[in-house]
């Protein structure tokens, strides 16, 4: 068994040095105290970089919420501060046949300026087909002479909402319009392109919502009688690209690695500078006396 064990010693790769055959000296105990500092440093630099979790964005041509039905959820808040409540409806129609003319499901109109103005709020669904839904007086008993559509979109979103600080997306992009100082008689076009988007967490959940791009314009329509009848349309056609955010962490044997390589990169390079000084210094010293002598 002592032979053995003794044996064992050879394939020791970490051969030690005694110490009376060390030399220590105040620039190699200046250089290790930098590199542990260093290595400090880096090491909290990669332990954070290992606890956050990062956003990998993706595009791919699919319809991602299969279980939806072909339905999309919609969620619109608009005032229209000189147009009364009774006045005001949501008509909705799309390419696969829908019409229709003041949509009361989830919705719910709030009195402004004593009466004078309303605000609408309302939830509904439309078909993943392009199509249109317009706030107007289509609906009114009887059609006001003068409707005034000047207002302010305070919320347009499709499908879930997502509440990510690190996805900066437009979920909400004609959130804050206004069009209050527009002649009050025109008509307002707001043409949306649809994006589908997927957030899946670390857990594998996936959510589902839709960003959009917008542009507008503004005209003055007449009906078939001269008439002018106003509205604000929001004309909506779905991209076939899918935006998928996922969540990723760093797996834990790269951070390991990545500890590894900093500690023995680290000592290795220290090591080196700390050689060449000494070795610059010791022949330094021999120049030296070999002056004097």
């Amino acid at each position: 068994l002592p032979f053995e064990f003794s044996s064992g010693k050879l394939f020791d790769i970490y051969r030690k040095v005694p110490k009376d055959l060390t030399q220590p000296t105040y620039t190699g105990a200046f250089i290790s105290i930098l590199c542990c500092v260093f290595i400090l440093f880096l090491f909290l630099s990669e332990l954070t970089g290992f606890i956050a979790t990062e956003i990998v964005n993706e595009l791919y041509v699919d319809d991602p919420d299969k279980d939806s039905g072909g339905k999309i959820d919609v969620s619109l808040n608009i005032s229209l501060p000189n147009l009364h409540c009774d006045l005001v409806g949501l008509d909705i129609q799309d390419e696969m046949g829908r019409h229709e003319v003041g949509h009361i499901d989830n919705s719910m109109k709030i009195p402004l300026n004593q009466g004078d103005g309303c605000r609408f709020e309302g939830e509904f669904t439309i078909n993943k087909v392009p199509g249109n839904f317009h706030v107007s007086t289509h609906s009114a008993t009887a059609q006001p002479q003068n409707p005034d559509m000047t207002h302010t979109i305070h919320k347009l979103a499709f499908g879930e909402k997502l509440q990510v600080h690190k996805v900066q997306g437009a979920f909400n992009a004609l959130g804050g319009a206004n069009k209050l100082s527009s002649n009050p008689l025109a008509s307002h076009d707001y043409i949306l392109k649809i994006v589908p988007t997927v957030y899946e967490d670390l857990s594998g959940k996936q959510r589902f919502s839709y960003q959009y791009t917008v542009a507008n314009k503004e005209y003055v329509a007449y009906s078939h009688t001269g008439r002018i009848i106003p509205a604000i349309w929001f004309r909506y056609d779905l991209s076939p690209i899918t935006v998928k955010y996922t969540e990723r962490r760093q797996p834990l044997y790269r951070f390991i690695t990545t500890i590894c390589a900093i500690v023995g990169g680290t000592f290795t390079v220290a090591g080196i500078i700390d050689s060449c000084i000494f070795t610059a210094s010791e022949a330094w010293k021999k120049i030296q006396i070999g002056k004097m002598s």
